[in-house]
């Protein structure tokens, strides 16, 4: 049976059309499994019923006649159901519905499986025999892989608006998930990129002058450094100094000690310049994407695309620019920053690719752009798309194809509000984050790079709860210097100065990984990471507590963060290694201080274990979306489980009032650095909570400050009682956006994706503005 479903699922993936595909799969199943009938109903939304849509064994002029209510005979019990039923004698059974125009009367054994893709029933798959059995298992979980199997294929078609075939019907606001890649929401029309060359289709092939192939390979290679070039150059007025530097990665695979050189090697031995390219190019990317680091595997798409564009420079086609109208959406199997350079960015308002997660180069520099991205949205078939209109929720990693009128409509209010709301917001820059009976919660930035700063005063940051010192060693080829370490540290001191900056230490493993440092996991996330690996490695550890110390000499901000704490071993150990680097650095006449250390809250362990923590450290701060991800069991950048992470979860907010509780307690602070802080609605519970300070990205800050100073310390603590009372994540989010509204501040909601059935988008189209503030 294994083998025939091979054969069968490579055939119908070889089959572009639906209809075909459905009757293929109605043949190949009812020769496999020696069945006298096969068929496919599928359920259409106008009207609610399911249509026979291919049959092998029912009479064929019923293909797309035939119907039956949601509800209906066996086949809607199977869907009401969501599970296969399997009769000996289907027409004894008291739901049993007779059709006459099929002619099954004939038939005695039904076996009927739901065809269900991303919790939605599309459809039944059924077999029918004339003699009275009962299908055995095997014969029952084959058929329950097939439908798995066609539930993708129906999706698929899903995308470009209707289904194929006899009894066409048109489909509506079809969603597909994907991972937030860059906020914000787009409504445009899609165009497709594709790479420029096709290196699986390079065959091997000598050559005699070895000579002449190189210096061909070169004057493609040198093409490509200039393409790189040009579009750093292009992109300079819109990137910081720091994004750039990642074309920098681009430009280091094409030295002769990496990818290049690696190439010519193989042509000195006669194998001509594209098939000794393709090669290389697939040795690498199937090493990378055998990595179980999600930022090591996304290097595979870098060299991937590299090497498409040297091929189509060796075979003269070379790079070219696209036109596109004003608001374009790009659409990709998997986009790079490359592709994004041969088009008007100007025109560009969202971002799609099928393949790629947030650790992409083209989600880091969609997020410094300001473009809308959804990565990883594997589903969607993206070569149906050309010309759509489609909508990207950055927010939520949606995108939805053939959107409804009223769909369009609700998100281009939402884009509307978005800009409105960002000019009203401007006047609370110099406003104290104050509630209206005088309690002051502090609102602080999480940033790591130097282009985060600007941003940061422009929305009237009060210190920094977080600086991520890991992402100079990840655009690096090496680690940094102790003195360029020291450089890095010292612009972000300076620049917040006197306010506080909290570093956090070397947080590597995970999601976060080094090229030059790798580490290879079964499972990275509960494995060897954060202050996991420099403790292990004091002198990493130490070059780097001793860069921050030299670098606060005479500014004294320094906070120092350890992450990953799950024991208080781990904490002396750090300390001593702490005291051991003030020590070295005073003793060679640097004139520094002992900064405040505090560690991270991210796992169980330690939230049960912060009261003794805080014994410790001069202050706790609560990583929420790790905390989050380590009690739910979620990985958040995992599109098929992410609508399960849910930040609002009982279990989180009671975790989270506990290490608030126990900090305070032991007379310590207690801060939050994750996504949850820059949530209006979050921000007030986390006030009634006791957090001292809340750190955001600075996008958000206004709208926190708007809500702090709109609420009173008692309304949030009685919002916050009501709320923990609540056992069900999503009625406790829908119960705090109701509660937003009704107070008027709807706008303040941040946009997320339609689940569900539902047609009303979470943000209201119309506020009253409430409060003393003008927004």
């Amino acid at each position: 049976m294994l083998e025939t479903l091979r054969r069968i699922v490579q055939e119908v993936n070889a089959v572009d059309d639906l209809q075909q595909a459905m009757n293929l799969i109605v043949q190949r199943v009812s020769a496999a499994m020696n069945t006298d009938v096969c068929s496919i109903y599928l359920l259409t939304t106008e009207p609610n019923r399911y249509v026979l849509m291919a049959t092998q064994g029912l009479r064929q002029e019923s293909v797309g006649k035939v119907t039956l209510g949601v509800s209906e005979g066996l086949v809607g019990l199977v869907g009401l159901r969501e599970e296969p039923i399997n009769l000996e004698d289907a027409p004894s059974h008291p739901r049993y519905l007779y059709i006459p125009e099929t002619g099954e009367e004939l038939f005695h054994s039904f076996l009927g499986v739901p065809i269900i893709h991303q919790r939605e029933v599309l459809g039944v798959l059924v077999v029918q025999q004339c003699s009275k059995r009962r299908f055995d298992e095997s014969e029952e979980a084959f058929l329950v892989t097939m439908s798995a199997q066609l539930a993708a294929v129906i999706a698929h078609a899903e995308a470009i608006g209707s289904v194929f075939g006899v009894g066409t019907v048109q489909q509506i606001d079809v969603r597909f998930a994907g991972v937030a890649g860059a906020p914000g929401v787009a409504v445009g029309n899609a165009h497709v990129m594709y790479p420029g060359a096709d290196l699986d289709a390079v065959p091997d092939k000598t050559v005699e002058d070895v000579d002449a192939e190189a210096a061909r390979f070169r004057a493609a290679l040198e093409h490509v450094r200039g393409d790189i070039r040009a579009l750093q150059e292009k992109l300079a007025g819109m990137l910081p100094a720091e994004e750039q530097a990642l074309f920098e990665v681009y430009m280091r695979m094409l030295d002769d000690s990496a990818l290049g050189g690696e190439v010519l090697l193989l042509i000195r031995d006669g194998q001509w310049a594209p098939g000794a390219l393709r090669q290389i190019t697939q040795e690498h990317v199937h090493h990378f994407e055998l990595m179980e680091d999600a930022y090591l595997r996304e290097r595979a798409a870098d060299i991937r695309d590299l090497g498409c564009r040297i091929l189509a420079y060796l075979q003269d086609a070379g790079s070219s620019q696209t036109e596109i109208g004003p608001d374009t959406i790009l659409v990709g199997e998997e986009l790079t920053p490359t592709m994004l350079g041969e088009v008007d960015q100007e025109h560009v308002v969202g971002m799609v690719s099928r393949l790629g997660s947030g650790n992409s180069h083209l989600a880091i520099l969609a997020r410094a752009m300001g473009i809308p991205t959804v990565m990883g949205c594997i589903d969607l078939p993206f070569q149906q798309v050309e010309g759509d209109e489609i909508i990207v929720d950055g927010y939520g990693g949606l995108v939805i194809t053939n959107p409804s009128p009223g769909m369009i409509r609700q998100y281009r209010e939402v884009i509307e509000d978005e800009a409105e709301l960002a000019q009203g917001l401007e006047a609370l820059h110099d406003l104290p984050s104050t509630t209206s009976d005088n309690y002051r919660v502090q609102l602080w930035v999480n940033t790591g790079l130097l282009s985060d700063v600007a941003r940061s005063l422009e929305q009237g940051a009060e210190g920094v709860g977080l600086y991520r010192t890991e992402v100079p060693f990840m655009i690096n080829d090496r680690f940094p210097s102790e003195e360029e370490q020291r450089q890095n540290y010292r612009k972000q001191l300076q620049a917040f100065h006197p306010a506080p900056v909290t570093m956090r230490t070397l947080d590597i493993g995970g999601d976060k990984a080094l090229s030059y440092f790798p580490i290879h996991e079964d499972n990275p996330f509960l494995g060897w990471r954060g202050i996991r690996v420099t403790l292990d490695h004091p002198e990493i550890f130490l070059v780097q507590v001793r860069a921050m110390l030299r670098a606060s000499e005479g500014l004294n901000n320094l906070r120092i963060m350890l992450p990953m704490i799950c024991n208080v071993l781990e904490v002396e150990e750090a300390q001593y290694f702490i005291h051991r680097a003030l020590y070295e650095v005073r003793e060679e006449g640097a004139k520094v201080k002992m900064p405040e250390v505090g560690v991270m809250v991210e796992v169980p362990s330690a939230v049960y274990q912060a009261r003794h923590l805080a014994r410790r450290v001069d202050f706790l701060s609560v990583g929420s979306n790790d905390l989050t991800q380590y009690l739910l069991a979620v990985d958040r950048n995992n599109a098929r489980v992410s609508d399960l992470y849910h930040p609002y979860h009982p279990a989180v907010l009671q975790a989270l009032k506990q290490v608030a509780d126990d900090a305070h307690m032991e007379g310590k602070q207690v801060s939050i650095c994750g996504e949850l802080a820059g949530d209006p609605g979050a921000a007030l519970l986390l006030m009634a909570m006791g957090y001292d300070i809340l750190s955001m990205n600075a996008a958000n800050l206004p709208r926190v400050k708007w809500v702090v100073r709109n609420f009173t310390l008692h309304e949030s603590k009685e919002l916050l009682d009501e709320i923990m009372r609540m056992d069900n994540p999503y009625v406790i989010r829908a119960y705090l956006h109701h509660m937003l509204e009704k107070a008027g501040f709807g706008r303040l909601v941040r946009p997320g994706p339609l689940l569900g059935t539902t047609t009303e988008r979470e943000v209201p189209v119309v506020a009253t503005s409430a409060g003393n503030d003008p927004a």
